[in-house]
């Protein structure tokens, strides 16, 4: 049992050696796949230096160009009238007459509720029985104080008397005049919230109106851009309601003060609505129009996003350089670069994924930004 055991192991080192030295053959005399001949440095596909054409990258890149962008502004916007009120009375009183429909156009000073009127009329029948009757004891009394009759103080306690009764006429006249309720300016009535016999209250909604020949359009702007604002610029206003759409207007104000919640300021414009197609408290979007200026334009997918940081690579003959960029405005597909890439340079578009500093390219086409929106070839696979 012994002998077979060491016949056994003596066979096993045997194996081992053998296998030990083919391993050892084959390491010195064959070449790996895509290798150099032997005796030669093995380099992996991709690691080759400039001057190897077999592994550059193949990348899409851009020119980065200057050209004209328009530098308007897009915000979002809420309609208002240009005049709105809640029409209320000032007296608890009760609705005799309603001399107005819902919706309807009204001019201003027209009569829309009459309330009962019988107390204000009998008050303002004895104002006026009053106010006759010291001002008849007034004028009689004037031919007796030049006769030393009356004397001068009482003459001047009848003619207080009179004037206070003139005043008390007309406060029962104002008393009177409101129980006409009446439109304040011209517009349309929006619906009606009482009815005949309703006892109302002051500050009670009769109904409402609203001035909506003008559209007041107010949106909230940046302060970043507040120094690029000021009366009389034009804006496009667009509706969802009114797909294709566009409202023309121009801003009229800008708010005195920045929220310092939103950092942003408040910009009214005014829009005309002669067809009444706007209404207030519609959500609109606005784009305001500024000027058109010179800009170093790049496209969107050539940024590699590193945290709150934005990068490129910047092809440099045959290999690529990475660098840092400060962006400006956006259109659509294209950003304004105004730090980081000298006008004419080369930027990848595609093929970003692959790059490192220094990675070697070759290029397989150039991107002009002359014409935004074009759409880059592919790379081929």
């Amino acid at each position: 049992m012994a002998d077979v055991r060491s016949i056994v192991t003596g066979a096993s080192l045997a194996l081992a050696l053998v296998c030990a030295g083919w391993a050892v053959y084959e390491s010195k005399h064959t070449t790996p796949a895509g290798g150099p001949p032997q005796g030669g440095q093995f380099r992996p596909a991709g690691a080759g230096g400039p001057g190897g054409a077999g592994d550059a990258i193949p990348v899409l890149t851009a020119v980065a160009e200057r050209r004209q962008i328009d530098v308007g502004l897009q915000a979002l916007g809420t309609a208002n009238s240009n005049e709105s009120v809640s029409v209320t009375s000032k007296t608890s009183n009760i609705v005799t007459n309603i001399r107005f429909q819902d919706g309807q156009n009204v001019s201003a000073g027209q009569v829309l509720v009459e309330l009962d009127r019988a107390t204000t009329e009998a008050d303002l029948a004895a104002a006026n029985a009053a106010f006759a009757e010291s001002q008849s004891i007034y004028n009689r009394s004037k031919d007796l104080v030049s006769t030393n009759v009356l004397s001068k103080s009482q003459f001047e306690q009848l003619e207080a008397t009179m004037k206070s009764n003139q005043a008390r006429v007309d406060a029962a006249r104002a008393r009177l005049a409101d129980n006409y309720i009446r439109a304040p300016f011209s517009g349309r009535v929006g619906l009606r919230r009482v009815s005949l016999g309703t006892l109302i209250s002051p500050g009670a909604v009769i109904t409402t109106l609203d001035d909506t020949s003008i559209i007041k359009v107010d949106f909230a702007v940046p302060e970043l851009n507040v120094g690029e604002l000021r009366p009389g610029q034009t804006i496009v206003a667009h509706s969802s309601a009114y797909p294709g759409r566009a409202f023309n207007g121009r801003v009229t104000s800008v708010d005195s003060r920045v929220d310092p919640a939103s950092r942003a300021v408040t910009v009214r414009a005014i829009v005309p609505n002669a067809d009444a197609a706007l209404k207030p408290g519609m959500f609109l979007t606005v784009d305001l129009s500024k000027e058109r200026r010179p800009a170093l334009m790049i496209p969107e997918q050539a940024l590699v996003p590193e945290q709150a940081r934005q990068f490129v690579y910047l092809v440099d003959g045959n290999v690529v350089r990475k660098r840092e960029v400060k962006l400006g405005r956006r259109e659509p597909g294209y950003v304004e670069i105004t730090d980081g890439v000298p006008a004419g340079a080369h930027v990848v578009v595609e093929g970003t994924l692959k790059l490192r500093e220094g990675s070697p390219v070759r290029e397989i086409g150039a991107e002009s930004t002359a014409v935004a929106g074009a759409t880059p070839p592919s790379p081929p696979s």
